[in-house]
């Protein structure tokens, strides 16, 4: 049996990672998404399973210990990673598995599966970014000022990936996503 493709998907906080992961899979049901966990509390329609594994602080230290995760990082006060044997699982059953992770995730998978492509996605200024977190009123003004600052960090980082697309026009990158995902 064939193993499947890691692809990992990453970039600032807002930049359209879950817009551009959701319209990929709609074209490629084929490709799977790895679920996160986290332990920041749900938002609004976000269900327990489906969006992220919500967990406690405690619990989601406990899978540290355990090496329950591929791959996690503390990001906004919060805990978020994947969990190692869903993933596992999936490509040694020859599927193709996306993780819409964070830059230091993605840096941590790098570490286990190099074979990985990994892609980062750019806005195509802060400015735009900054737009963007605004618009989807999720967020805090205080918050959307934490992630413009880390987004800077992650920003410098985006030469240490494979692929670097800016997500400067929906459909567009869309395609450049798809040429560089092994379908």
């Amino acid at each position: 049996m064939t193993s499947g493709q890691l692809i990992v998907i990453t970039g600032p906080s807002g930049v359209g990672k879950g817009t551009l992961v959701q319209q990929l899979r709609d074209r490629h049901p084929e490709l799977t998404l790895s679920i996160s966990a986290t332990t920041r509390p749900p938002r609004q329609g976000e269900t327990d399973g489906k969006d992220y594994f919500f967990l406690s602080r405690q619990a989601f230290e406990n899978w540290i210990e355990q090496g329950e995760l591929l791959e996690w990082a503390e990001y906004a006060g919060n805990y978020y990673g994947t969990p190692r044997q869903a993933v596992e699982d999936k490509l040694t059953q020859g599927e193709s598995v996306i993780l819409e992770i964070e830059v230091v995730g993605a840096r941590k998978v790098q570490e286990s599966f190099p074979q990985a492509t990994r892609i980062f996605i750019a806005p195509p200024s802060l400015s735009i970014l900054e737009q963007r977190l605004q618009q989807r009123g999720k967020d805090s003004s205080e918050a959307i000022a934490q992630r413009l600052e880390h987004a800077k960090t992650e920003l410098a980082a985006a030469e240490e990936f494979d692929h670097i697309v800016v997500n400067d026009d929906l459909n567009r990158t869309l395609e450049q996503l798809e040429t560089l995902i092994p379908l």
